[in-house]
């Protein structure tokens, strides 16, 4: 009964401490596992990199993944591949990918065997590979969520090209405050818009949720009474939809939005011949994914093909200067270069 009362005042110490029992972030995660023994295979034709997302151009939220992505793909067979075999893309998707996605990611991982994961397109789709991956011990690179929950469970396969939320939302939360006038938030319900307000930490003088979409925008846009500032927190078209909307109202005050990578940003190379292959300028996802693909490709090159070595290789290759800035991880796998605001 003694020790009972001494464990339950070393554990009521460190609550009031206010600091966690364990911090896996302060630690650099490891697989400690069996796999860097196997031989790599012979007799292959191509070599394998499995993409969660839909390998549509015109897909309205992973088009321009998947352009970027492509992009990446052809840089490396032009420069030899990897001892001469072609890199390849396959594509593992449904449009409802909660049923049908998880499924034909498992099996791109077990049937045709890829080396490495691009994806999700959403932090929600990330965590539904992070499930594959986990089970699997095969290195996903996310090129899209930005959600803190993507790396909560301290899985050591993870690796996240953009900034997170925790990094994004501090900046647009300190611009709110500096700006100093009454605002309103409009915010998308959609998963990834849920942890980004959740990070953002404002009170508002006016919240509204909408379902995404957005097709209520000049609904909401009419809303904006009584303030001189306005958050709009959904995914980039949503986010383009609002905004069209409430400067369409005559709404002169400040927007705010999550943020996003600027064309200033992307490096100018990657730019031109974004534009020269697809007739249109890149995003910070198509930056993002072209840095995912890179990255996977650069560590094949150093370490062959070995899930276990190729996972070692991602992440000795940080700090990593890619199309979309420096890449840096983190203990936990993150990208830590901070975002910056744009107007």
């Amino acid at each position: 009964m003694t020790r009972c009362w001494i464990g339950l005042g070393l554990a009521l110490a460190v609550l009031a401490q206010d600091r966690p029992y364990a911090d896996p972030s302060r630690h650099p995660r490891t697989y400690e596992g069996p796999g860097r023994e196997e031989p790599e295979p012979k007799d292959l034709r191509e070599v394998l990199i499995g993409y969660f997302g839909p390998s549509d151009p015109a897909h309205p939220v992973g088009g321009m993944l998947w352009q970027g992505a492509t992009l990446a793909i052809e840089d490396a067979n032009r420069g030899g591949g990897y001892r001469g075999l072609p890199f390849r893309l396959l594509p593992a998707w449904s449009e409802n990918p909660w049923s049908g996605g998880p499924a034909q990611l498992v099996r791109a991982v077990y049937d045709d065997k890829v080396w490495a994961i691009v994806g999700g397109i959403d932090g929600a789709t990330t965590h539904l590979a992070e499930q594959v991956v986990a089970k699997a011990q095969v290195p996903l690179v996310n090129p899209a969520g930005t959600d803190r929950g993507i790396h909560a469970a301290n899985v050591p396969w993870i690796f996240s090209v953009p900034p997170g939320d925790h990094l994004q939302a501090p900046l647009l939360r300190e611009a709110v405050k500096r700006a100093g006038v009454p605002f309103a938030v409009f915010s998308a319900t959609d998963h990834d818009s849920r942890a980004f307000l959740a990070e953002l930490k404002l009170t508002p003088a006016l919240q509204v949720d909408f379902e995404p979409g957005a097709h209520q925008a000049a609904a909401l846009a009419e809303r904006l009474t009584g303030v001189e500032a306005v958050v709009v927190v959904a995914d980039a078209q949503d986010t383009a939809r609002v905004i069209q909307a409430i400067r369409a109202s005559g709404f002169t005050g400040l927007i705010f939005s999550r943020a996003s990578l600027s064309l200033a940003e992307i490096a100018p190379d990657f730019r031109a011949r974004f534009v020269t292959r697809f007739a249109r300028q890149p995003d910070a996802a198509a930056a993002h994914a072209y840095d995912a693909v890179s990255l996977i490709v650069a560590a094949i090159r150093k370490t062959g093909l070995n899930r276990a070595r190729l996972r070692d290789a991602i992440q000795a290759l940080s700090p990593y200067q890619g199309v979309s800035g420096r890449i840096e991880w983190d203990a936990l796998g993150r990208n830590t270069r901070p975002p910056r605001l744009s107007p």
